[in-house]
């Protein structure tokens, strides 16, 4: 009777998929994973990312407490293999977001929304006040991360930095009406010389939920007014701009 007991608490596979899918660890990776496929800047996660930081911290205490107190080198190397994973999807998601900031600055500052989705700290890289940093603390065998702000503003190529230069290099050498950073002359009615993501981008991608009524935005005219479906968990190649907003509120995952 208590075998079976045992046996009947025991979780099912499905039960502990659905656990580890929440792990802060395997959010930080679905996030990753989104903001390396999408074209766009996503919004930043500062929970999740405030989050895994504070978890790096204990694990990276844990890794110390274990290689001093002379622990089975077999566990003090998985440990250090989950910090160095932890560290590594951490580190990449704020580099490809900074990657993105240097790429479109002036547009994501020209765009009310798509400024509010970055942090602090990326608001001052791309506005001058400062220079975001990943900062990487040796301390002893292993590296921690943290995200710090600088008053160097020769790290970085930010939007002031940028303009000055162009404007000191080449555009204060053409006509005038031909030296604007943003637009081709004065006559051109939008910022055609600022380059934008292109939202037209295929990308690969899985529901969580089984979603219908999407419209889609590419293929021929007569398509278009068709809906689309989309079965939870079945992966399907589509363009951006059709399920945006379902990977913005977080029912599409990107691959």
């Amino acid at each position: 009777m208590a075998s079976s007991s045992m046996e009947g608490s025991m979780p099912t596979m499905d039960e502990y998929e659905a656990l580890l899918s929440t792990t802060d660890v395997e959010l930080l990776k679905r996030a990753w994973r989104s903001e390396k496929a999408a074209p766009e800047i996503l919004r930043y996660d500062f929970d999740l990312v405030g989050r895994v930081t504070e978890q790096l911290q204990l694990m990276e205490e844990t890794v110390d407490e274990k290689s001093t107190s002379g622990a089975d080198p077999l566990s003090l190397s998985l440990y250090q293999m989950d910090l160095d994973r932890t560290l590594f999807l951490l580190r990449s998601y704020l580099r490809i977001r900074i990657q993105k900031i240097e790429k479109y600055m002036f547009h994501i500052r020209k765009s009310d929304e798509l400024w509010n989705r970055l942090s602090k700290g990326e608001k001052d890289f791309a506005s001058r006040k400062g220079s975001l940093l990943i900062h990487i603390h040796m301390l002893t065998d292993t590296m921690l991360v943290s995200v710090f702000e600088s008053n160097k503003s020769s790290c970085c190529r930010c939007i002031d930095d940028l303009k000055h230069h162009l404007e000191e290099s080449v555009l204060s050498k053409l006509p005038e009406n031909y030296q604007s950073v943003e637009k081709q002359s004065v006559i051109s009615e939008e910022d055609d010389m600022v380059p934008e993501p292109h939202l037209d981008t295929f990308v690969l991608c899985r529901s969580k939920e089984y979603l219908s009524g999407i419209q889609l935005e590419d293929g021929p005219v007569d398509d278009r007014s068709k809906l689309f479906e989309m079965e939870p968990g079945v992966l399907y190649f589509i363009c951006y701009k059709s399920i945006k907003p379902l990977v913005e509120s977080g029912k599409i995952d990107l691959l």
